[in-house]
């Protein structure tokens, strides 16, 4: 806790708003020639996973094992970290009409094939109507006369935010919308894009995907064309700096241009296993 509470934590959490101001940007090229490769052979042998569950699965361990103080939220103008390492990955339903998220628990512990898994029993309860709390919370704001609606989420805001007081019934509890959200804009054919910090989140960071596209790039000398994806972030400053967002990149690049490594047992738990 010491850690997370340093002086200029302490600092940032009374000069910068939440988090309409304090915002810091980062992007990153990842080389997932080799992440495709796995992609396609588990999909010939009947196991469906996508780049999206592969960046999933980095992220959340890279926040899991790797950078495990970036995974907070400010509360009473100090960071608290978070018990949980739950990964949000923002969904598109209905044609991209609509939008929902599912929420990833211990992402830090899976494998790529139980994220895929996990994400698609959640879709299919969202697109059905059933157990979505994101868009029950939606309607909700969306009933409220226009001239109410600011004042109500300000309210909301205040009571979650400000006086770190969770409201459960609505499902605005610390970890409402995760450790982090991650989205891909890559599918709707988009290079890169900035992803928003929605006041209220309290997310350290927003990471999106782009379009991956094959790329000149040097490697050992040579030209050469990989397949390269671009990884953009929007963090909190009050709880990320440089230093946060240097070691999150480099895991995440680690894991994704190592993909065999997400289709296995995080080498973390099974030291685990052997000290127990």
């Amino acid at each position: 806790m010491k850690k997370s509470n340093s002086p200029w934590r302490v600092i940032s959490t009374a000069v910068y708003g939440a988090p309409n101001e304090g915002k810091i940007y980062g992007v990153l090229e990842v080389d997932v020639t080799e992440a495709w490769e796995l992609i396609k052979a588990n999909r010939a042998e009947g196991r469906r996973i996508t780049m999206t569950h592969l960046v999933a699965g980095a992220i959340g361990r890279s926040l899991g094992w790797d950078i495990p103080e970036m995974n907070a939220f400010v509360k009473r103008g100090k960071v608290v970290q978070r018990n949980d390492v739950i990964v949000t990955v923002a969904v598109n339903m209905h044609g991209g009409k609509e939008m929902t998220s599912i929420k990833l628990f211990d992402a830090h512990k899976k494998t790529v094939f139980e994220i895929a898994n996990d994400i698609r029993k959640s879709v299919a309860k969202a697109r059905s109507g059933v157990d979505n709390e994101t868009m029950d919370n939606k309607l909700f704001l969306a009933k409220i006369p226009w001239p109410f609606r600011r004042l109500a989420f300000l309210l909301i805001r205040f009571i979650t935010n400000t006086l770190g007081i969770q409201i459960k019934s609505m499902g605005l509890d610390h970890n409402a919308f995760g450790s982090i959200l991650l989205s891909n804009i890559g599918s709707h054919g988009l290079s890169t894009g900035w992803g928003a910090l929605m006041p209220g989140s309290k997310l350290p960071a927003v990471i999106i995907m782009g379009k991956e596209e094959d790329k000149a790039v040097v490697r050992d000398g040579e030209i050469v064309i990989r397949k390269i994806l671009p990884l953009t972030a929007t963090f909190d400053h009050r709880i990320t700096d440089g230093y946060h967002g240097g070691v999150l990149a480099h895991h995440v690049k680690r894991y994704l241009e190592n993909a065999d490594l997400l289709a296995e047992v995080p080498v973390e738990m099974k030291e685990e296993a052997v000290e127990s």
